[in-house]
């Protein structure tokens, strides 16, 4: 029992501290998303604890997803007003987004001559991690090669999803919202919502109806393309 509390305070206190120093020198290699990991995996290989040890310890933080999912609605439905005043905006740009990001991934990995189990594991990079793992799963992909795609593709977005805001001059909640949602599911919602409430609210919509284009979409056009 002390081991699993020492593994769940000490996830705890990492990510905490992280974020901190986060908001202090707000750089790519310090954002929790990243280093957070690479502190608790080395602290692990470096105490020796197991990875199922580790898992039980931190079984509550994990059991916290949906109800942090479910907190989501509160931006949401402050926000309302705009969403119904965009919804089409809002539901092309997502579409297309969204499926646009299957394509892509999957004609770069074909481009590449990579194999067709690595495609069916690059195709659903865009969607949350749950989602992604169960579309890559369905189609013969690699789940763990599909969560470190996740991984990447969120902390791309949170680097070249500002620079392009930036670049193209973007003032619009709308367009920064729907912009990092589709495009870096969970990581470009938390970055979005650093420009202010309306746009993380926008994020969270885009993020959602990303995940489910690509639940449906993506197996269809996998076959389509070949992949």
């Amino acid at each position: 029992m002390l081991l699993y509390a020492i593994c769940l305070l000490g996830t705890v206190a990492v990510y905490w501290s992280v974020k901190r120093l986060y908001r202090i020198y707000p750089s790519l290699l310090l954002t929790p998303l990243l280093l957070a990991p690479i502190l608790i995996v080395a602290a692990l290989l470096g105490s020796g604890i197991s990875y199922d040890t580790y898992k039980t310890g931190t079984a509550w933080i994990s059991g916290m997803i949906g109800p942090a999912t479910v907190a989501l609605a509160v931006p949401l439905y402050k926000h309302l007003h705009v969403l119904k005043k965009h919804a089409r905006v809002i539901g092309i740009s997502v579409l297309t987004g969204a499926l646009l990001s299957v394509v892509t991934s999957v004609w770069l990995a074909q481009t590449l001559q990579l194999s067709e189990q690595l495609v069916d594991s690059l195709a659903p990079r865009s969607a949350t991690t749950p989602v992604a793992l169960a579309v890559s799963g369905m189609n013969g992909g690699l789940p763990a090669v599909t969560a470190l795609l996740v991984l990447l593709t969120g902390l791309l977005g949170m680097v070249l999803g500002p620079l392009l805001i930036r670049l193209l001059r973007i003032r619009g909640d709308i367009a920064r919202g729907v912009m990092l949602g589709t495009s870096a599911h969970t990581a470009g919602t938390a970055k979005a919502f650093e420009y202010g409430e309306a746009a993380g609210a926008i994020s969270s919509i885009a993020m959602i109806l990303t995940a489910f284009v690509i639940l449906c979409a993506a197996p269809w056009l996998l076959h389509g393309l070949g992949g």
